[in-house]
């Protein structure tokens, strides 16, 4: 693969134009600019490493797959995020379907923190992210996805209703339904707690005080090993399918 530095001037939609045209290295170059907040996205909407692992690749794939489809009606990151998003609701809807046997919490708890919190983080701390995984996990797959970009990634709602593929006003209903569904779960941690549920302005975006850790407060670790970022047409990874919808 070429060195990324070689791309520093060109956008994303280049990038795209030219893994179309059938540039190597072009869609490499994508992946390593945003499979962070990808990843972020994925463990914090599946709350499993290796779903959200699984959920990412799937995503890539189809992204790969799907990119001489796209018509630059929304920037690049958002098309990107939408498949991600998909792929997480697809497998958090067949996970859903089917019975398994509950992942403990505290297992949970370790993979979304950041490996030094997990050992050092204060017990307090620990008690406050367990019950938000807890009460996360209670929430339908949709209003989950909703406030995982709104309150947790800080996206305005007007971008996470580009991302989800749907209006603005059902992204502002699916997030008040979801906070709704946590006050009386998370409500006691009101109180002058990082964890308390904040208010959401007149456009429905989140203000200061969030109902759930932002990723500027704690980051996602980094992403796993994906193996080759852009997988070619015999390639075995790309056998594999996506799991978004372009």
């Amino acid at each position: 693969m070429a060195d990324g530095t070689a791309y520093g001037g060109m956008s994303d939609q280049d990038l795209l134009t030219r893994h179309v045209a059938g540039d190597p290295d072009a869609f490499g170059e994508l992946v390593r600019r945003h499979r962070d907040r990808l990843w972020a996205v994925a463990l914090r909407t599946l709350g499993d490493r290796e779903e959200a692992a699984d959920a990412v690749q799937d995503a890539l794939v189809s992204a790969y797959r799907a990119a001489h489809t796209f018509r630059g009606q929304s920037a690049v990151t958002t098309w990107l995020h939408r498949i991600t998003v998909n792929a997480c609701l697809d497998r958090a809807r067949k996970a859903a379907s089917r019975k398994t046997t509950p992942v403990d919490d505290t297992e949970r708890l370790e993979q979304l923190l950041e490996p030094h919190e997990s050992a050092s983080a204060p017990a307090e701390r620990n008690d406050v992210q367990r019950q938000l995984v807890k009460a996360l996990a209670t929430l339908p797959p949709d209003q989950r996805a909703a406030l995982v970009l709104v309150d947790m990634q800080g996206y305005p709602v007007a971008e996470a209703a580009r991302i989800l593929g749907v209006p603005v006003g059902t992204v502002k209903s699916r997030c008040a339904r979801g906070r709704a569904r946590l006050l009386p779960l998370l409500g006691h941690l009101r109180p002058g707690s990082q964890g308390a549920p904040g208010k959401p302005d007149a456009e429905g975006n989140r203000v200061p005080g969030p109902s759930v850790p932002s990723a500027g407060t704690r980051r996602a670790r980094p992403a796993p090993d994906l193996g080759s970022p852009a997988p070619g047409p015999n390639d075995p990874a790309a056998a594999k399918g996506g799991g978004g919808r372009a």
